[in-house]
């Protein structure tokens, strides 16, 4: 041990390794590349907030405080336009509303290209 030996010592009594670990985000291999199908892989379960925006409107706080059950707002978008689908507040798709089993989806009709959605991020 005293000789030169520079491996990791262990502890006997619980085979713990007492030598700190490097480790590496996102994942290398031994020649310190990373694997072309783990470029992305790490990020795919990272929680994103989709949101579809039929529509928007402005007004007064005295406007705002006047609804009450049964009033109607009226939105900037004509009936039959395509609704917009943001990803975390960017937009990357435009729809149509379908109803499935009762509940309500859009069905894509457009899809922002890739080099859109990096100009969106500048």
């Amino acid at each position: 041990m005293g000789n030169g030996d520079t491996t990791p010592q262990t502890d006997a009594s619980n085979g713990a390794d007492q030598s700190p670990q490097a480790t590496s985000f996102p994942p290398v291999d031994n020649q310190g590349a990373v694997p072309a199908n783990k470029n992305i892989d790490f990020v795919l379960d990272i929680p994103l907030q989709v949101t579809v925006q039929i529509g928007s409107t402005r007004m007064l706080i005295r406007e705002l405080l006047q609804l009450g059950q049964g009033s109607v707002i009226e939105l900037n978008k004509l009936a039959g336009e395509p609704m917009e689908v943001l990803v975390n507040n960017k937009l990357v798709a435009r729809g149509e509303v379908v109803v499935v089993n009762e509940k309500f989806g859009i069905r894509l009709t457009d899809v922002v290209s890739p080099n859109q959605r990096i100009q969106q991020l500048g």
